[in-house]
């Protein structure tokens, strides 16, 4: 099996449809040995059969802005695994007034509570991890396509993704001479419990659906399959990535539309209607 004798950390899961949970689906598939945080007592017991579901028994709390949780968090890892080959990073966050409302309204309150948990957390856990990580070992987080393009009701998130994805490259060079990969997946939309806080989601992932060439959305398998893959040794040459999981829509400069014959356009979608 492809990941057979890697042990990681899964950060991020808060139920079964995360994309977290789908990511470690697949490393589990695979042979990986995982341990995973949950971000309070209240996700405690969703998270715990998850990490069951993937052979684990292992689940650490972790609130990224606590710095005490991540000196446990280092503790806990050294004490259960000695060194880890993996870290998926499954954290973001931006208040309610950062999704909504006029953009130049922003508070520099909710702006820096959103660079700190959405991006600097990804620093910050690397920068704690990095002696516990095994040569050749790979970091993946997730971002989206509204970091680099205009998403309405994305907001603040936009700019934080923004964000994280530099973080990504600039880690990536900083790493690479101790042969550490990072990498990121902008996947499409999916159906999440962080995906919930966004304004008119439902179009949004229709709007998705009919416009990306496979003319469908994804699912957390399939960009399971993907972290998997950046996870492991088959993507030893590859860092610094923005790996899109979206159909190809991140492709399209405009919509392929068809137009019946009154000359009105006309949408096809092999996804729910």
């Amino acid at each position: 099996m492809i990941m057979n004798g890697k042990k990681g950390l899964i950060i991020g899961v808060a139920n079964n449809k995360s994309i977290a949970y789908g990511i470690a689906k697949q490393c589990a598939a695979q042979g990986a040995q995982m341990a995973f945080t949950y971000l309070s007592e209240r996700f405690q017991k969703k998270v715990e059969p998850l990490a069951a579901e993937c052979g684990s028994s292992l689940c650490y709390e972790l609130d990224a802005s606590n710095p005490e949780h991540i000196v446990a968090l280092k503790e806990n890892i050294a004490r259960d695994f000695g060194e880890i080959d993996f870290i998926v990073h499954s954290i973001a966050f931006a208040p309610k007034e950062g999704l909504s409302g006029r953009f130049c309204d922003i508070s520099k309150e909710a702006f820096n509570v959103s660079m700190e948990i959405s991006v600097y957390s990804l620093i910050e856990i690397t920068g704690a991890l990095k002696p516990l990580l095994s040569k050749n070992s790979s970091i993946l987080t997730l971002s989206y396509y509204g970091g680099v393009k205009y998403i309405p009701n994305y907001n603040l998130m936009g700019v934080a993704k923004a964000a994280l994805e530099m973080t990504v490259k600039y880690l990536a060079e900083d790493l690479g001479q101790d042969g550490i990969r990072v990498n990121a997946i902008s996947a499409g939309p999916i159906k999440t419990l962080a995906a919930s806080g966004i304004g008119d989601f439902n179009f949004m992932l229709k709007w998705n659906g009919a416009h990306s060439p496979l003319k469908r959305n994804v699912s957390i398998e399939e960009v399971g399959n993907s972290g998997m893959y950046l996870l492991s040794d088959l993507s030893s040459a590859v860092t610094g990535e923005i790996h899109y999981v979206d159909s190809g829509y991140n492709i399209m400069g405009m919509p392929a539309v068809k137009f019946d014959e009154d000359g009105k356009p006309t949408i096809a979608w092999n996804g729910e209607k």
